[in-house]
């Protein structure tokens, strides 16, 4: 551990100051900011180095620790070498480092994991991109360059170019280091974006969350090196691999439901629509009402992921997790309760009168046997259009029920009900 200066000077941060920390009162514009857990191994390089990187880029800023309830001696190491220190009772990563977030008082906040594997002291290409005005400054490990088992094979081959694609497919993101854990922003526009999370998969809900509201965002090229703690990471690569994978999934609602959605409808529909006549062969193999059973439920089954996914984009947009939609509202100018209600009043009908026309056939063969090549195809369709036609009264009422709080009464139309 680096020496500390055997005559320290006070200070409100600590007994230690340095040329390049503000004191208080003093205007910040660079808050530096740590999570941190038991990290007595390596803390002080990473402040050490921090205010190098201050000095080096001419700031006035700030070092603030979140710690998460260090047992090992973390926060006295910091407030000696002039950092401030949050108690964040959370625990969890994206909770220390929220409140490190909440309690900075610069402007830009350079955040980093404080085992000594983001070199601080190289802050200035990322203080450069924030004057610029972006609002998030991503590094990238792969384009800096990643020290000899700094990453581990699986992180760097499959981990992170895996949910890095999704992230970029799903949510149009530029970022090529999703999970990069040194990276620069705008405070009030991170606030507020209203980041929620509390895991490892705080690090996607801020790139997903600049990406959905159109944030200006860039990289610079970082360098990762080996941690320098003797424990193992917190990182638990399969549990906050899925925990990631989890988020962006639950973010994406048209790739999680309305695009297999519509796959299954199109496959479904088409195959039952060309099995309705008769048996079909294609290639030497024989497709009938077996076939036709299966594509009946694919397109069942694809109508209840478009309904979850309008279920779950109407939540989204109620609750602030993802922005207003105005094609949402068109939508619902136009399907209302009573018009998705009569849509599939009728569904319901023609499935019912499809099903009624099926026993009248029966009825007239005396109620004997039946030939299932054809009265199963009259059945498999009456079948679905009920379950469909059931589905969407009921699908039009819980909808009404998610509009009316997106719907909330101007102070005009309150006065005027309690008048």
């Amino acid at each position: 551990m680096p020496a500390v200066d055997a005559n320290p000077r006070p200070s409100v941060f600590g007994p230690y100051t340095h040329p390049a920390l503000a004191g208080e009162g003093e205007p910040v514009e660079v808050t530096v900011l740590m999570p941190c857990l038991n990290e007595s191994e390596t803390l002080a390089s990473c402040i050490e180095k921090a205010r190098d990187g201050l000095a080096a880029a001419g700031v006035r800023g700030e070092i603030v620790i979140g710690d998460n309830g260090s047992t090992d001696g973390s926060q006295e190491i910091a407030r000696r070498l002039g950092a401030r220190v949050i108690d964040i009772p959370i625990r969890g990563y994206g909770a220390a480092l929220l409140g490190g977030i909440q309690a900075a008082r610069g402007r830009y906040v350079i955040m980093g994991d404080s085992d000594d594997s983001y070199d601080f002291s190289r802050l200035t290409p990322f203080i450069a991109k924030l004057r610029e005005g972006y609002a998030l400054v991503m590094g990238n490990r792969f384009r800096g360059g990643i020290a000899p088992g700094a990453m581990p094979p699986l992180h760097r081959y499959l981990g992170n170019p895996v949910l890095t694609g999704i992230g970029r497919l799903f949510f149009h993101s530029d970022s090529r280091d999703f999970h990069c854990g040194l990276r620069g922003f705008n405070r009030e526009a991170i606030l507020d974006l209203d980041l929620q999370t509390t895991g490892m998969e705080f690090a996607s809900e801020m790139v997903v969350k600049a990406s959905i509201r159109r944030l200006p965002v860039t990289e610079v090229p970082t360098t990762l090196s080996p941690d320098g703690r003797s424990r193992p990471p917190h990182l638990r690569s399969w549990r906050d691999g899925w925990r990631h994978l989890r988020f962006l999934l639950l973010f994406s609602p048209r790739f999680l439901f309305l695009f297999p959605g519509f796959f299954l409808i199109a496959c479904g529909l088409t195959a039952s629509v060309l099995l309705l006549p008769g048996p079909r062969v294609v290639l030497g193999i024989s497709f009938d009402i077996s076939t036709m059973l299966f594509s009946a439920a694919a397109v069942v089954l694809g109508i209840q992921m478009v309904l979850f996914w309008l279920f779950t984009k109407v939540f989204a947009i109620s609750e602030g997790l993802l922005p207003k939609d105005p094609r949402i509202d068109q939508l619902f100018e136009v399907l209302t309760l009573e018009t998705g209600i009569v849509i599939s009043g009728l569904t319901f009908v023609a499935g019912l009168v499809l099903a009624i026309m099926a026993v009248g056939a029966w009825g007239a063969g005396g109620f004997g046997n039946l030939d299932p090549q054809r009265s199963m195809r009259w059945a498999i369709t009456a079948t679905s259009l009920l379950i469909i036609g059931a589905q969407g009264i009921f699908s039009s009422f819980f909808l009404s029920i998610l509009v009316l709080k997106r719907r909330q009464p101007t102070p005009a139309s309150r006065r005027s009900l309690s008048a």
